[in-house]
């Protein structure tokens, strides 16, 4: 387990701009798996001084309301944010200029407590961790 200060999340690891969203959903290199009510889709792009990035995104044809939308949000950021150190292993032996980038898409339109949310995200890390 690294020590507590690599169990943060800061912006630098945040899946955030027009073209690196892009680049990994109409890429052709990227990848998804799912651990329902959740599904993840990566890919390594370009650029980034960070081994992993992050984006979470929760329908709002699931939630109709914004406050459980962001609910889930968090929970999921909160799951990944103390399992990441899981793809950071692999994913800091990846060639240089190369960050994996994670989008977690919820599809069910119920909420989850936080140990299930957290027990997916877990499991869908590590097993995008052993295809790395």
């Amino acid at each position: 387990m690294p020590s507590t200060g690599h169990l943060t999340l800061g912006k630098k690891e945040r899946l955030a701009g027009k073209s690196l969203v892009e680049s990994l959903f109409k890429g052709g290199g990227s990848r998804s798996m799912s651990f329902f009510p959740l599904r993840v889709v990566y890919a390594f792009v370009e650029g980034g001084d960070v081994p992993v990035r992050l984006m979470v995104s929760v329908p709002k044809r699931c939630f109709k309301r914004a406050v459980r939308r962001n609910r889930v949000k968090r929970q999921v950021r909160e799951a990944f944010r103390k399992h990441k150190h899981v793809l950071h292993e692999k994913a800091s032996l990846m060639p240089e200029g190369k960050t994996l980038a994670l989008a977690f898409i919820w599809l069910d339109a119920h909420l989850y407590d936080s140990e299930a949310v957290e027990k997916r995200v877990s499991n869908l890390l590590i097993r995008i961790g052993e295809r790395l």
